[in-house]
């Protein structure tokens, strides 16, 4: 599946931006968090978008039936 690839790429750089945020001194603490809130908010929705398609292609739906995505879900 091409959108795992590129779910992954994604977060691959999501995660870059947040470590340049991370090692950059000059960037307070407080003006840091406000950077990062939104990467990190991406982060966990695209994390979980991943989940569902690694999900729905290892557990391909039969035919006029729901996919069962909400069954293995922790939350």
């Amino acid at each position: 599946m091409n959108s795992i690839k590129h779910i992954q790429n994604a977060l691959s750089e999501l995660d870059t931006e947040v470590e340049k945020i991370l090692l950059n001194w000059d960037i307070p603490l407080n003006e840091k968090d406000n950077l990062m809130l939104p990467l990190l908010q991406q982060k966990k929705v695209l994390t979980q978008t991943l989940e569902d398609l690694e999900y729905l292609r290892d557990n391909p739906p039969t035919p006029n039936q729901p996919c069962g995505i909400s069954k293995y879900r922790a939350e």
